[in-house]
Parts: structure tokens; sequence; C-alpha cells
């Protein structure tokens, strides 16, 4: 190994005194402008734990100089929009939902303000686009399993579906197989029954009067005896060709078998009364409201 700062006989520059097999590491100092940069952001670094929220505490966090949190950056934010929007939101907290849809600027206005809620609050299960996604509805055709109107529309926001509230629709689809109550035969013949309802393609050999037999004793008090449907209970229409969970055989012996018990959060409580107002106006209006 050869001395530190030995001369390169190749180079004549300074070496770090390191050598393998020939190679020598030479000393090359990083560029005066990248070491001051580099100590500048150690300064910011410094200034930035002081000014700002930065250090954990048992309890707690350092709240630095400024005070700054994101919560009340969102609430200042929040507050000048409300000044900015001004008494057009008043007029808008003070009309009925018929009452918006018949007025144009009332109408635009909760259409964009909805349409943001709905970006932030529902798109993550029904799509940035509403379209829904596999046991996400879609909201934009006219197959509601809970009814398609504002008012209706506006429960459902309010209060959910099996979400624990007291006024959330409540139903549940019964598990026919992990129960017990029907056999897996039963089930693979009720299961082609209910594709055929929809004019989908069955097995060979299918026996449909068996599959209306055992949904007839069966699936008739919340479908319907045509199959068509309840929304006092959520119990979807079985002959649109319209599926929350897939029209596949096995997808719905898999339905029939454990049931089906989905949960929408009641978003009264998160969302203030107007921003659900629009909410329920801006959902009505992507075209499968009713």
């Amino acid at each position: 190994m050869a001395d530190h700062n030995d001369i390169d006989g190749v180079t004549g520059r300074s070496t770090t005194g390191h050598e393998w097999d020939g190679i020598k590491e030479l000393n090359t100092p990083l560029p005066r402008w990248w070491v001051l940069t580099f100590y500048a952001t150690i300064l910011w670094a410094v200034g930035y734990w002081v000014v700002y929220p930065a250090w954990p505490l048992v309890s707690g966090y350092t709240a630095g100089v400024l005070h700054y949190t994101n919560r009340g950056a969102v609430g200042k934010d929040l507050a000048e929009l409300a000044v900015i929007r001004g008494d057009t939101m008043k007029v808008l907290a003070g009309a009925s939902l018929a009452e918006i849809e018949k007025n144009p600027s009332l109408l635009s206005l909760a259409r964009e303000s909805g349409r943001t809620v709905f970006a932030d609050n529902c798109a993550p299960c029904h799509g940035t686009g509403a379209a829904g996604a596999k046991g996400y509805p879609n909201l934009n055709d006219d197959d509601w399993l809970w009814g398609g109107s504002l008012e209706q529309i506006s429960q459902t926001i309010q209060f959910g579906a099996r979400s624990g509230s007291p006024k959330a629709h409540e139903s549940q689809m019964l598990a026919f197989g992990r129960d017990g109550i029907l056999k897996q035969n039963e089930i693979v013949t009720v299961a082609n029954y209910v594709r055929s309802l929809s004019g989908l393609s069955t097995e060979p050999g299918f026996n449909a009067a068996a599959g209306k037999t055992i949904f007839d004793a069966n699936c008739v008090a919340c479908h319907g005896k045509d199959g068509k449907g309840n929304q006092e209970v959520g119990a979807p229409n079985l002959t649109d060709q319209i599926w929350l969970y897939g029209s596949d055989e096995a997808t719905i012996v898999e339905t029939i078998t454990n049931g089906r018990a989905g949960v929408m959060p009641a978003w009264t409580g998160r969302l203030d009364p107007v921003t659900i107002k629009a909410l329920t106006v801006y959902v009505h209006s992507l075209g499968g409201g009713k």
C-alpha cells in the first residue's frame, strides 16, 4: 500500500494512499459548490425542525414556532371557500332537493360541489366515474338496490347500509349453503335458474322446473316471484343482467352459499347537511337517478 497523499505517476494527482492490484485511489475532493449546498441542506433541516412540527414526543410532537398543522391549513382553506361562496351556499342550505334541481344556478353549484365531495369520499369504492366495481354499485345506470330518487339517495348517503346507524338500510342475504339450508346440488340448480332469468346460458340438462321450485321456496320473499328484486330490502333485480358481484355460475354459487351483506358507511356526522345535499344532487344527476 502506498503512503497517504502519494502522487500518482500517470495522472500527477495526489492519492488517498489506497491501492489494489495496481489501481490507485485518487484523492479527488468534492466540488466546493456541492459541499456548500450540502451544508446548506443541513442548516435548512435544522431551521425546519425549529419552525415546523418535526420531533415525536411521548404523547405528542414538537409544534414548531409556527404551530402549523395540515388540519389547520385545510380548515383555513375551507373557511375561505365558505366566504367566497357566501350567500349562495345559504340559499342551497335552505332549498329542498327538488328546488335545487329546478334552479339552474343552484343545480350547477350543487353538482360542482358534489363532484368534489364524491371524488374525496366515494370514488375509492364507486370509482372516479361512479361506474362501480365488483361489490360496489354502478351509479350511472338505472339499477338501484335502495332506490334512485332524490329522497332515497339522500337516505342512503346519510345513514348507509348495514352501517350500525339506527336509520340505516338493513337486510342480509342468507348463507344457504354455509348454514345448511340448501344442499350443493340444489345451489347449483338454483344458480342456473337465476342465470336463466337474465337469459344467460345454463348447464346442459339443467332442470328448470326444479330450479324454479327452489327459487320460489327460498328466494321469492326478497327478490320477488319474477326475480325483479325489491328495493325495500335491497334485493337486486336478477333479470336485467346487471350483476353486483358477477354473473358467472361460480360467483352465483358462491353468493348463494355464503350470502352477501356489504356495508356502506353512514355519512351523517362526517359530512355536513349542505354537503350531503350537494352530493345527493350530484349522484342523482349522473344518469341513473329517478
